[in-house]
């Protein structure tokens, strides 16, 4: 499995001086894709180490991690129990459909038993109902997909000044800012409004890990379109734009953003002529079915 890098070239990047690369970890298995394959790599490593037979987790309708447990669970043996947010609706959406095929049991909550998810006593209250499952949080961040995260940059055999991504959670950045020991600059790309809190979150996962603390990232909170899952025409344009001008598939939630996020910084000289920079690609391309068919737009 590879996530090479794959060089853009366009008018604007050779007017402003920019050299730019995308990490395509969306190429890194054909469903466990992106920053889930490196969130999910140590943690199912832990969960065979501990003899658990079964991986439970929790997400949305749409969730990516979600198909990624599920793909998870039947390519290495685990069954996998998804607790889902909200009210189940049928027909299953594209997401849904995937994991039940996998294999994954999926189990409903109401919104306000969901926030509980972190809570000590319904975590044990699961695991008893679910006889001792290996529980991985939501979206899958904790310390070991940190350390799988770190390896997104060992895996980069070139010079760059700056590595760029998209947050949801923040673990993949945590572990990019991690794996890196205060070299480089890091730019973080928050899908969700509002997503300065994150900067609190991700300085807790890096101490929490290896108990530092680097100067050498920041978040860019300008590009969330409306917050998670919202969407302008103006992103759905770029995309399309995008999409055709490089022959690079990206989606609306996470990426997208990021390459919008990007490209306009590049053209308001944000960085320095010479620059070398590199946009992770997440993966998640799963999710454009759902969107699709939620908003019956194309993306």
């Amino acid at each position: 499995m590879e996530a090479p890098l794959q060089q853009l070239h366009s008018p604007l990047l050779d007017k402003r001086g920019i050299a730019l690369w995308v990490k395509r970890e969306d190429l890194l298995h054909p469903t466990i894709s992106g920053n889930k394959w490196r969130k999910l790599k140590y943690n199912l490593q832990e969960a065979k180490r501990l003899r658990h037979d079964t991986l439970l987790t929790f997400g949305g309708a749409y969730s990516n991690h979600i198909a990624a447990v599920a793909a998870a669970g039947q390519e290495f043996g685990f069954r996998t129990i998804g607790i889902i947010r909200g009210e189940e609706h049928l027909p299953l959406n594209p997401t849904l459909e995937f994991a039940t095929a996998a294999g994954m049991a999926l189990h409903y909550v109401s919104r306000e038993a969901y926030r509980q998810k972190t809570d000590v006593d319904f975590l044990e209250q699961l695991s008893q109902q679910f006889a001792q499952p290996y529980i991985i949080p939501e979206g899958g961040t904790n310390a070991l997909a940190l350390k799988g995260c770190t390896e997104i940059v060992s895996d980069i055999p070139m010079e760059y000044d700056y590595i760029c991504c998209a947050c949801g959670t923040g673990g993949t950045l945590a572990g990019i800012i991690a794996g890196l020991e205060g070299k480089r600059q890091v730019l973080g790309f928050p899908a969700l409004k509002g997503g300065g809190f994150l900067e609190k979150e991700i300085e807790q996962l890096i101490e929490s890990y290896n108990g530092q603390h680097f100067a050498n990232w920041r978040l860019i909170t300008d590009y969330h379109f409306g917050g998670y899952a919202k969407v302008k025409p103006e992103l759905l344009n770029f995309m399309r734009d995008f999409q055709i001008e490089h022959q690079l598939p990206v989606e609306p939630i996470y990426t997208g953003k990021l390459l919008y996020g990007l490209m306009d910084l590049i053209q308001k000289g944000h960085f320095p002529r010479g620059s070398r920079v590199i946009a992770v690609h997440t993966g998640g391309l799963q999710g454009n079915a759902g969107f699709r068919e939620r908003l019956g737009i194309e993306v």
